[in-house]
């Protein structure tokens, strides 16, 4: 696989760590403060990964202008008090070691804020493993490809080199925009069928999975 890519860039709510069920949960109790219609759990996981201005846009189109920040702050309050819950995907600690290991570099392109994120690398014990990050309260919001650009920019790598992973569409189509190949994992927010549509170069159901594909252990 190294003569294939040598950057391979994760998305982290739902590819990496098992997040997905408390964003849902918090999205939804955020609307119910402020007064809001409740997303179904489907739609509150599909805008998981995009930022949060972008993701409350979506699933409360009828918010008013001045309540974003309102419900973006009681958003944190009930995602942080989750937080300390949150676990790694079993086998993510360990595939990660084994990519830098073959000399690979690794980077993270989240919807995540900075704070977010870094609570999240000191808690995982990640800090360090990776050589670039980006969120999304740093750059423009997935789809769009700047926050991938801006990583490859930084390590001076290159697009054709580069694999993107990560759990929605919105990874996908960030992939597609900035011209990288990506390949998806249908045990975070979004379905196999969706991601399939896509066409990356795999569609992982478990770590495991991944672990293969990534490692070329599945030919």
């Amino acid at each position: 696989m190294s003569a294939r890519w040598d950057l391979l860039v994760f998305d982290w709510d739902g590819t990496l760590m098992d997040s997905t069920a408390a964003i849902t949960r918090a999205i939804q109790a955020a609307c119910r403060d402020v007064g809001v219609a409740e997303p179904e759990p489907a739609q509150a996981a599909f805008v998981i990964g995009l930022g949060l201005a972008d993701a409350l846009r979506r699933v409360a189109p009828s918010l008013a202008a001045a309540q974003y920040d309102q419900v973006a702050q009681a958003y944190r309050r009930h995602y942080f008090a989750q937080a300390q819950e949150l676990v790694l995907f079993d086998g993510v600690r360990e595939l990660l070691a084994d990519l830098r290991d073959q000399g690979l570099r690794l980077a993270v392109a989240t919807g995540k804020s900075r704070t977010g994120l870094e609570l999240a690398l000191e808690q995982s014990g990640l800090r360090g493993l990776f050589d670039a990050t980006r969120t999304a309260d740093q750059t423009a919001s997935k789809p769009h490809p700047q926050m991938l650009l801006e990583v490859i920019d930084e390590l001076a790598a290159s697009p054709a080199t580069t694999l993107m992973i990560g759990d929605t569409t919105h990874d996908l189509l960030m992939a597609r925009n900035a011209g990288t190949a990506a390949a998806a994992v249908s045990y975070g927010a979004h379905r196999a069928e969706e991601l399939r549509r896509l066409q990356p170069l795999c569609v992982a159901a478990s770590v495991a999975e991944l672990r293969d594909f990534l490692l070329d252990r599945s030919s």
